[in-house]
């Protein structure tokens, strides 16, 4: 098929001119001929956001960078769905909606330049002021309806400073990112909403540790998703499976199902692979192999509350080696962030009634994992009393906490109260039916296990190995048929 150079449409890669009418004008007509490859040449590209087509490929040659302008008001309003809301957000720099068989590769970069949107949300977060950006009033208005319905405790919903992602495909099919590097996001960075048949392969998600928000693959309510060979080194979440928050997500119904993930190396962020804490939906059919979590905060996560609903079921991980992590293995029911604080029912320690925002996790397996220098807990299951984690099964397992004595540990997940741990072993309340095969952890203080309103457990060989003088293995405090 036909390629289109983006300088024949008058594009400069001089680092200063703007380009947002040649990247339009080039994906113009590339569509208008049917389809082809847009094609960016080695240099440094500045643009305001651009929007992709059916039957197109963009194409960064090795050396070619894209870099988006840092200004609020060149990003209007546009619909997507924010932190699992469906509303109008800023535009995403790069963004598709609706279209089919779009491929993004190639050996470039794109960058979002997001210090200015970073550094605006600190100033809204730890000093109360707002943005001035005429799009947010914008937003404010189109979003009225929605804002005044929701409590919510996430930081900018009150203000309506909904920052975009780098890139977002919303309701596409047949979608390919291949070889590029995505850097520098205002928000999450790579957001793939409502998609079916996705295949991300070679790709690069990079973004400061400090920066906020800054996920690196989203997966919302995506069907189909083949994830390979990749690399994050992100401030957030690195690899996310979401599926819609509260009430909104459940009212979409849209799951993330048949995900693979495979030989994948994360680095720094909050967790390893994520699934939530947008739940709504439902996540499932999920396999993940062969990869690698170097000093992420967490390494598998599973987070969802009271008030998401869905859940996630039927997920297979094995083949992980970590290193350096807060916590290698967390499920948690009792997720304190983006929750209506007013509401006593979501922080209640006590059993309430089951309704349909009550989230479901079961039938969950993780083998052949190796992870050494663990500095909080080995493993965090923690359940709500009404409804346990149900069937996880935990097998080959083989965990090691950092001998330092000086490591401070920290929270291995963020459940309603905070609990702080320091070189201990495996924590699990409020489960049913857990299954540990061959599984050894060496703790700094503690038990290996320590189990507490747990039903149906089975233990077979789990051992370690340098028991500590007067330290059980296992610890149970209300457990039955074990």
């Amino acid at each position: 098929m036909a390629k289109y150079d983006i300088t024949a449409f008058g594009a400069i890669g001089d680092g200063s001119a703007d380009n947002t009418a040649a990247f339009a004008a080039a994906i113009a007509a590339c569509s208008e001929a049917g389809g082809g490859t847009v094609y960016v040449p080695a240099g440094l590209y500045m643009t305001g956001r651009i929007r992709l087509a059916s039957f197109l490929t963009l194409e960064l040659e090795t050396g070619a960078t894209i870099r988006f302008k840092d200004d609020f008001e060149a990003y209007p309003a546009e619909q997507t769905r924010w932190s699992g809301y469906e509303c109008y957000g800023y535009s995403p720099l790069l963004f598709g909606s609706g279209i089919e068989h779009v491929a993004i590769r190639g050996g470039g970069v794109i960058d979002g330049q997001g210090s200015a949107w970073w550094n605006a949300y600190r100033k809204l977060r730890y000093e109360g002021i707002v943005p001035e950006s005429v799009r947010r009033l914008e937003l404010e208005e189109l979003n009225r309806n929605i804002r005044e319905s929701i409590n919510s405790n996430i930081v900018e919903w009150d203000t309506q400073f909904l920052r975009p992602p780098l890139l977002q495909l919303i309701d596409c099919r047949e979608v390919v990112i291949e070889g590029v590097t995505l850097l520098n996001s205002p928000f999450w960075n790579t957001h793939l909403v409502y998609c079916d048949g996705v295949r991300v392969t070679g790709v690069t998600f990079r973004n400061p540790a400090d920066a906020p928000n800054s996920d690196g693959l989203d997966v919302d309510s995506c069907s189909h998703v083949v994830i390979s060979d990749c690399r994050f080194d992100v401030g957030d979440d690195c690899l996310c499976l979401k599926s819609g928050i509260d009430e909104d997500g459940r009212r979409v119904g849209r799951p993330t199902e048949y995900v693979t993930v495979t030989n994948c190396i994360m680095q720094r962020g909050h967790g390893g692979i994520v699934m939530g804490s947008e739940t709504a939906g439902g996540i499932r059919h999920v396999v993940v192999t062969g990869c690698l979590f170097i000093g992420t905060d967490r390494g598998i996560r599973i987070k969802t509350n009271r008030a998401r609903g869905g859940g996630v079921e039927d997920v297979d991980i094995r083949g992980i080696q970590m290193r350096d992590v807060l916590c290698p293995i967390v499920m948690n029911t009792f997720y304190r962030h983006g929750i209506d604080e007013s509401n006593p029912l979501l922080t209640s320690p006590d059993a309430v009634p089951v309704t349909e925002g009550t989230p479901v996790v079961r039938r969950i397996s993780i083998s052949d994992v190796t992870a050494r220098g663990v500095q909080a807990a080995a493993a965090f299951l923690y359940g709500l009393p009404e409804m346990p984690i149900e069937d996880v099964v935990l097998s080959h397992i083989t965990i090691e906490m950092s001998q330092d004595p000086n490591e401070q540990g920290g929270e291995p997940d963020m459940v309603k109260e905070k609990l702080v741990m320091a070189g201990e072993g495996m924590f699990a309340k409020h489960v049913r039916g857990l299954e540990l095969h061959q599984v050894r952890v060496e703790t700094r203080q503690g038990p290996a296990l320590r189990l507490e309103r747990a039903e149906e457990v089975t233990l077979d060989g789990v051992t370690m190995r340098r028991r500590h003088e007067g330290t059980k293995v296992v610890v149970w405090d209300h457990v039955n048929d074990h």
